[in-house]
């Protein structure tokens, strides 16, 4: 019996115990042997890190390079969510799938609209291929004000007429879909992102945070798939709020996360699966800091 379900076994439901508690008893040595245990027996997905060192979004990646870092998460995941459709980024369902695994593939979408029409025909393209599990036609375009609702609406009216046999979402923050309920009718799935660290939420208490986000999202879908599509949390950085970055939080949220998620059957992709430094220009020194494997490709927590 793996130490997940030795220590962890009267986890079920909704009435989770204090996974924090328990975690606060652990030893460094007990923390890094429980978090290799849950990465070995595979967690739901990952959200893939495309860029290595120097490189930055727009930069067109190679297969091989895709390839390189796909062979080392295959062991530990059936899921790979995938952010963008063109300049290289459509090898990643195509070798997730080659290697086995499942994919949430993402358009890209922003404020330009030819760059916007790139991406949605590459998205139906790949899922016309076979490439495609789930569909997002876009990627907190709404938190960044790149969009209107009915200009996003209107994309999504689109692939869901172009594929009507795969499920069509979009992915936001969680409180998206109950602000926008038009968001959440034309969802085929609900994809929420949710991050108690975001919100300065302090880890003692991120995991009652998340599960409400959750119940949130749910709520808002009214019986719909819900899906959690990022949540993790940083290694290294400033704090915010009462989110304290760290290596010991980093490990504690991960085991936290994947124990609640396994034990009520929740979809969750953690973000991340290696440390992109890219980010630092959007977030902030923690940017850097998501991964479960840094940017050489090496574990982090063990």
């Amino acid at each position: 019996m793996s130490y997940r379900k030795e220590k962890f076994q009267n986890f079920r439901g909704t009435d989770v115990p204090d996974q924090i508690q328990l975690l606060k008893e652990m030893s460094g040595d007990d923390l890094k042997k429980t978090f290799r245990e849950i990465l070995e027996d595979g967690v739901h997905g990952f959200c893939y890190s495309l860029y290595e060192e120097g490189q930055k979004p727009g930069d067109v990646i190679s297969a091989e390079q895709i390839r390189r870092r796909m062979t080392i998460l295959q062991p530990h995941t059936s899921w790979i969510r995938s952010f963008s459709c063109i300049e290289g980024n459509e090898n990643i369902p195509k070798i997730a799938k080659e290697m086995g695994m499942n994919t949430l593939v993402g358009a890209w979408l922003g404020d330009d609209p030819e760059k916007n029409r790139e991406e949605i025909d590459a998205l139906v393209q790949l899922a016309r291929e076979g490439y495609v599990d789930i569909a997002a036609v876009g990627n907190e375009v709404l938190y960044r004000k790149e969009l209107t609702e009915d200009e996003l609406l209107g994309y999504i009216a689109e692939v869901k007429e172009k594929l009507p046999d795969i499920p069509v979402g979009y992915v936001d923050a969680y409180y998206e879909f109950f602000k926008r309920p038009r968001l959440a009718e034309a969802s085929d799935v609900i994809l929420c992102n949710c991050y108690p660290f975001w919100e300065g939420t302090a880890l003692e208490h991120s995991l009652d945070h998340m599960r409400h986000m959750f119940q949130l999202a749910l709520d808002a879908g009214n019986g719909k798939r819900v899906i959690i599509t990022e949540t993790g949390w940083p290694s290294d950085g400033q704090p915010l709020g009462g989110a304290q970055p760290s290596t010991v939080n980093a490990m504690k949220y991960f085991i936290s996360a994947q124990l609640w998620a396994n034990a009520n059957n929740i979809e969750s992709f953690y973000f991340s699966s290696f440390d992109e430094s890219w980010k630092v220009g959007n977030e902030g020194d923690v940017g850097a800091f998501w991964g479960v494997w840094d940017s050489n490709g090496k574990p982090k927590f063990f």
